[in-house]
């Protein structure tokens, strides 16, 4: 089937095929004691506010230190299990930059939509994310995207070397949502556990709820491996 060709002097992406157990890995009734933390996760009131309370990339709000060093170690444990790395670390973020590992995550329906982008690869190699609503709203999971040109030809998926990110790779700040193709979205179920290569364009597919109980929580965690 013929295929029209990319539009000339476009930046483009590799695009990689994704795998499951390569690429990203999914595990179902992660934490042993996934409603106790959901609570203490809702509980919280130490929130540092994103967008579109302050001029964060990220949107609703966060707050640090969700897991124990314990529940942490076993998270780890399990993460370097499936990727087979032997080492993970959070490096020191930049002046002014903030690495959000181990948080809660919390976003309503109001504050944002879904916000194509890689993590930093200077950053992390990893990331990933529990869901932490127990009734959450279907399609409001986490999905993987590709580009999408004007002419309906599809581009990548992935930022490589030597950018760090999606604004080097493309050169621009920020892409309209429609310059993007959905490729494959994993569901949002309470206490399953998303890891995925942090390099792959990569949102939550969507948010839910209005009020504080009902929004979309998550924990995040961000990982450099080796």
């Amino acid at each position: 089937m013929f295929e029209p060709p990319k539009p000339a002097k476009v930046p483009t992406l590799n695009y990689r095929k994704l795998q499951e157990g390569r690429d990203y890995w999914v595990q179902d009734n992660f934490l042993p004691n996934a409603d106790e933390i959901s609570e203490r996760a809702f509980a919280r009131t130490d929130w540092e506010l994103g967008f579109p309370h302050a001029k964060e990339f990220w949107p609703g709000m966060r707050s640090h230190n969700l897991l124990s060093p314990a529940e942490m170690a076993e998270v780890e444990k399990w993460v370097k299990k499936v990727t087979g790395m032997k080492k993970l670390w959070q490096p020191e973020a930049p002046a002014g930059a903030k690495l959000n590992h181990n948080c809660a995550q919390l976003v309503g329906e109001n504050e944002s939509g879904p916000r194509p982008h890689t993590d930093s690869r200077k950053l992390c190699r990893f990331a990933a994310v529990i869901y932490l609503s127990k009734n959450p709203k279907p399609g409001c999971g986490t999905s993987f995207y590709r580009l999408r040109y004007p002419n309906g030809t599809l581009g990548g998926n992935q930022c490589t070397p030597p950018h760090n990110n999606l604004g080097e790779a493309l050169g621009v700040s920020k892409l309209p949502l429609q310059a993007w193709h959905e490729d494959f979205s994993v569901e949002n179920v309470f206490n399953r556990m998303i890891l995925y290569r942090a390099d792959l364009v990569h949102s939550a597919t969507n948010y839910f709820g209005v009020e504080h109980a009902d929004k979309r929580m998550t924990a995040l965690f961000f990982w450099q491996a080796s």
